[in-house]
């Protein structure tokens, strides 16, 4: 029985690498996005690019990462979103939690 559920729940499982290009950095998108997938139950990271655009990688139920990219277009940060790119994938199953990844 432990088994089949957690077959399923794998199987619910989504992955979204996300890109928000604009005036992203130096604004609070990181910390505000790592609240709210967190707050939503996802795991995976964000992470400053070195050309400015913010990247997300994360997984989890595909409503709640839905839920993820609403979120973000409905907060303070849509002001300063110019472009959202969303590639879905299979997801990895490699993350625990969501964090910010410090790489620039």
């Amino acid at each position: 029985m432990v088994a089949e559920s957690r077959k399923k729940r794998l199987a619910s499982t989504h992955r979204a690498h996300i890109f928000y290009s604009g005036r992203v950095q130096g604004i609070g998108f990181r910390y505000t996005a790592e609240k709210l997938a967190a707050d939503l139950g996802l795991v995976g990271w964000v992470k400053n690019l070195p050309d400015g655009r913010v990247e997300i990688l994360c997984e989890g139920p595909k409503d709640r990462i839905e839920l993820l990219l609403r979120d973000i277009q409905q907060s303070e940060l849509a002001a300063y979103i110019k472009k959202t790119q969303c590639d879905w994938g299979k997801p990895t199953h490699e993350f625990k939690e969501f964090c910010i990844e410090f790489c620039l």
